[in-house]
């Protein structure tokens, strides 16, 4: 494990690191701060790097606390050994299947979901065990690719940490003793029409999941239905409205954009699609006979991200700057709209628009969903300005099956809660109690609900809550569907049995609907046969399960009209020199933290800072001179009357002024390998700045917080004289 070189990452010398550069003349290379100092100490540290380092373990207290370190790793290698499998019955086969080669495996599309949205998937079986996840050719969102949380989700399937049984107020019990229980409740709401049930599940795209609740609604019509997830599309949803005025969702087409202007979009890492947009990015980079010409992208971001790291121009800007951007922007290009002064900043928004203006068609204008609706508006007019709509800019109506403002969601609940309305509610996935902002003070109005019910695949800080916990099913262990980004549904099928009899959201849903007696394949099945027919229908499916896709339910185009009635500009923000801005992102790796007990995630490097098992408090090498900080420097940040202790991480390209926190970490109830890891964010990040805001206080703790990163593993030390030659030939080529 990476944790092993923690204590001996060099520290930071700025004052050689700013005579370095000074004296530097023309282009240098380096992969951290600490290469460019090239101190004594750093030097050690090459010298010593892993495996001659090998020989520092020899020291007793060193050797223990490697082992111990090692422990999770080992563990992880040898899971199929500790974990349980299904029951099998120890008889040869009367006739072995036709199909069943000893080692040979058996491929099977399926779908990845994250935030609700399906990416196609083949899973490799060895021996009806999955093995391995790839991408499905055949799927529009993923056209043969998969990302680090697709492939490392299936070792959530065999971590022994997941929930096994369920449980009433921590107490083993059963499925049908919950059954008992439950029917007693629902009999209670029929009477008043379910005025006292609430639901509250993550993003649904699932068809027959959103047709089920549906009919659980049409019952019990007093009921409400919430939906939040921490990392949210709120402002798409509300941006579409202010352009529109009705819900749409925006696909982009990058394989048709010439010129692509990205504001606070990491469009290449997060979001429904970024994989296909990863794939037609990159696809215009490629020189052929046929394309000669690249596309040129434009960044616009606080922190450094995968997607700026490919930019051809970047511009560091707040992310409270960048609806002043882009009004100046949109003035420049003919659209009337208020807006400030950019200042030092015209130049650059003068070029980009003529470049914009040069393109009109082929040009692509995509805000992140960090940004506020209004900023999500400006782009919509912006690319209608350009002509870009039914190019490289489409619309279809919302993927989701019940598409809500989930902040405005989660506070009607906490509402109804804390004024005693709730009396039975059903928590279907998601983790509200450790993500949901700290000011709704979620977990303290949940207690006041007289019966609480949670499925969830682990038994997690929510679950400690709840009266009753049941195992969810893994989803390579059951039956579902889901769309894509572009609404085209995907069949996720099982490929084992439940190893701890956990159960699917559409067996929960059936159980408060008083149908106890269906499996997820008989709903998930009857739902399409109603869809399509009878008629034919065993054909259809079959072909839907090969290809991983239902032929036909892509979303058509949708015409909308634009009428922006743009708001006038927020409140200047404070002046940049008194007042630091606290930036929220989700973690590269363990995302929101559901992943954080995932070993394989923990230990990947993230991009750009390389760290591993952690979060930290990124600034730039400007911000912590001021503060007078030391990289690894444990402090306290105070924001809106809530603080948390961080260590300091100084990131090279990062904004002066501004601090970037990622979440999902400071666990306590996500299994042994994810629990007291980092720190967690969360509890400091409120409903009124979710994103980010200004105000931040950070203070000084004296003490220090080892942090782990593979910056510098496999260094070459190369001469200082000349760090692009090494023996005699050029390591690095470079070209305009």
């Amino acid at each position: 494990m990476t944790k092993i070189h923690s204590s001996q990452t060099p520290s930071l010398d700025l004052a050689a690191i700013r005579s370095r550069l000074s004296a530097k003349r023309g282009p240098d290379y380096w992969r951290s701060l600490e290469e460019i100092a090239d101190t004594e100490e750093f030097q050690e540290f090459l010298h010593r790097e892993f495996p001659a380092q090998a020989s520092q373990w020899l020291e007793p207290v060193d050797r223990r606390r490697f082992l111990r370190l090692m422990g999770a790793s080992l563990a992880l290698a040898g899971i199929g050994a500790c974990t349980r499998q299904p029951d099998e019955t120890i008889l040869p086969y009367v006739k072995a299947p036709e199909e069943i080669v000893p080692g040979k495996p058996l491929f099977f599309a399926s779908a990845f979901t994250l935030g609700g949205f399906a990416t196609g998937i083949l899973v490799e079986s060895h021996m009806g065990r999955p093995t391995k996840i790839e991408g499905n050719p055949r799927h529009p969102a993923s056209l043969g690719a998969t990302d680090a949380l697709a492939q490392a989700s299936l070792l959530d399937l065999y971590d022994p940490d997941r929930s096994q049984v369920v449980s009433q107020t921590g107490q083993i019990s059963t499925w049908n003793t919950f059954l008992q229980a439950l029917q007693t409740e629902m009999e209670v709401q029929q009477l008043k029409q379910g005025a006292g049930l609430r639901l509250l599940t993550e993003t649904i795209t699932s068809p027959t999941l959103g047709n089920q609740i549906g009919e659980l609604l049409s019952r019990f019509p007093k009921a409400k239905w919430h939906q939040y997830e921490p990392i949210g599309r709120d402002s798409s949803r509300e941006g579409a409205r202010l352009a529109f005025g009705e819900l749409a969702d925006t696909q982009y087409r990058f394989d048709r954009a010439d010129v692509v202007l990205a504001l606070d979009a990491d469009f290449l890492t997060f979001g429904p699609g970024h994989l296909r947009y990863a794939r037609d990015f990159t696809g215009r980079r490629r020189i052929n006979q046929e394309q000669a010409d690249l596309n040129r992208l434009y960044v616009v971001e606080c922190t450094p991200s995968s997607t700026g790291a490919m930019a051809d121009h970047r511009l560091p800007l707040r992310p409270q700057e960048i609806e002043t951007f882009i009004r100046s922007l949109a003035r420049v290009l003919g659209i009337e709209v208020s807006s400030g002064p950019m200042g030092r900043h015209e130049q650059w928004i003068t070029e980009l628009a003529r470049d914009l203006e040069k393109h009109r068609g082929t040009s692509l204008v995509i805000p992140g969903e960090q940004q506020p609706p209004v900023v999500h508006g400006l782009a919509h007019a912006i690319n209608h300005r350009l002509g870009n709509v039914t190019r490289t800019v489409l619309y279809t109506d919302p993927v989701e099956d019940h598409p809500v403002n989930q902040l405005d969601s989660l506070q009607e609940l906490v509402q109804d809660m804390k004024t005693g309305q709730v009396d039975v509610i059903a928590v279907i996935g998601g983790n509200p109690v450790f993500d949901a902002p700290a000011d709704l003070e979620f977990s303290r109005h949940f207690s006041n609900v007289r019966q609480r019910i949670h499925l969830g695949l682990y038994a997690d800080e929510t679950s400690a809550l709840c009266h009753w916990h049941v195992p969810a099913a893994h989803y390579l262990e059951t039956w579902s569907d889901a769309r894509a980004y572009d609404g085209t549904v995907s069949i996720i099928q099982p490929l084992i049995a439940p190893l701890y009899g956990g159960k699917s959201a559409h067996e929960l849903v059936n159980a408060l609907g008083g149908a106890n007696d269906r499996s997820s394949y008989v709903i998930v099945r009857d739902h399409w046969e109603s869809v399509f027919g009878q008629e034919d229908f065993e054909q259809l499916w079959q072909r839907s399960l090969h290809d991983g896709t239902i032929q036909g339910t892509t979303l058509p185009q949708k015409q909308v009209s634009l009428h922006l009635e743009v708001p006038p500009p927020t409140a200047p923000m404070a002046s940049t020199s008194e007042h630091l801005e606290i930036v929220f992102r989700p973690d590269p790796t363990i995302y929101d933290g559901r992943f954080a007990n995932n070993g394989w995630l923990q230990e990947l490097p993230k991009p750009l800072t390389k760290l591993t098992w952690d979060n930290a408090a990124l600034m730039s090498l400007a911000t912590a001179e001021s503060l007078g900080l030391a990289n690894q420097e444990l402090v306290e940040l105070h924001h809106q009357g809530q603080s948390v202790k961080a260590p300091v991480w100084i990131m090279a390209g990062h904004l002066d002024n501004s601090v970037t926190l990622h979440l999902g970490y400071g666990r306590t109830r996500s299994g042994q390998l994810g629990n007291d890891r980092g720190f967690n964010a969360y509890s400091i990040r409120t409903s009124g700045q979710l994103w980010f805001g200004s105000g931040l206080e950070i203070r000084k703790t004296g003490t220090r917080y080892p942090l782990a990163s593979t910056q510098h593993h496999h260094l070459i030390d190369l001469t200082p004289h000349d760090r692009t030659v090494v023996e005699g030939r050029p390591l690095i080529r470079s070209a305009t």
